[in-house]
C-alpha cells in the first residue's frame, strides 16, 4: 500500500510539475538599455516568440487538425514549419549548418517547448552580439547573411503566427485577449 501511495505521489508531483513548468515569451523580456544591431534583432526574435507563444498557447486537438481548405497547411503541420524555422534562426545564432531535424515522436507540447527554447537561445545570443553579420544562415555549402534572416525565417515564422491565430479563431478557441502585442504583456 505504501508503495502504490508513493507511485501515487510521485505521478501527481510529475504533473504538477509539468504543468508549471514556465516557458519563455509568457511575456516579453524588459528591452535593452542600448539601440545596437543585436539588440534589435533580439527584439524582433522576442516578438515573434511572445506571438508564438500565445498564437499557440492551449490549442486543442479541434485546433491542430483544421486547415481552411484542402490546398493548405493543418495548424500541425504550421507548427512544424515554424519549429523548423526556429532551427534556421537559432541555428545561424550558434554558427551551425542547418539540417533536417528529427520531429518523429514529438507532440505538440514538445514542439512548442523546442520553438520557444530556439528562439530564446537565438534572442540572447543577439542581445549580446557586437556584430550580428557573423550569423549567416548555412545549408549544405550555401550561404546567406543575417539580412535573409530578417525577411526569410523570422518574418515567416510571424506571418505563421498570425495564421494561428486566425484558424484558431475560426474554430472558437481565440488568443487570450488579455494580450497586449504592443508592450509584450498580460493585461490585469
Amino acid at each position: 500500500m505504501k508503495f502504490l501511495t508513493l507511485i501515487v505521489v510521485f505521478a501527481i508531483t510529475l504533473n504538477v510539475n509539468a504543468q508549471t513548468e514556465t516557458l519563455p515569451y509568457y511575456e516579453i523580456p524588459e528591452y535593452s538599455e542600448t539601440f545596437t544591431a543585436g539588440t534589435v534583432a533580439a527584439r524582433m526574435v522576442d516578438g515573434l516568440g511572445f506571438r508564438y507563444y500565445w498564437s499557440s498557447h492551449d490549442l486543442k486537438d479541434a485546433d491542430l487538425n483544421y486547415k481552411p481548405n484542402a490546398d493548405s497547411r493543418t495548424v500541425a503541420e504550421t507548427i512544424d514549419h515554424i519549429l523548423d524555422l526556429s532551427y534556421v534562426i537559432v541555428n545561424s545564432t550558434l554558427k551551425q549548418a542547418n539540417n533536417k531535424v528529427d520531429k518523429e515522436g514529438m507532440n505538440f507540447d514538445a514542439k512548442r517547448k523546442q520553438t520557444l527554447i530556439n528562439l530564446k537561445t537565438a534572442a540572447d545570443i543577439l542581445r549580446s552580439s557586437e556584430d550580428i553579420s557573423e550569423f549567416e544562415i548555412v545549408f549544405g555549402e550555401n550561404r546567406f547573411p543575417f539580412w535573409n534572416q530578417i525577411n526569410g525565417p523570422i518574418a515567416d515564422a510571424i506571418w505563421h503566427c498570425g495564421q494561428l491565430a486566425s484558424f484558431r479563431r475560426t474554430t472558437g478557441n481565440p488568443i487570450n485577449s488579455k494580450i497586449s502585442h504592443f508592450t509584450g504583456t498580460i493585461k490585469e
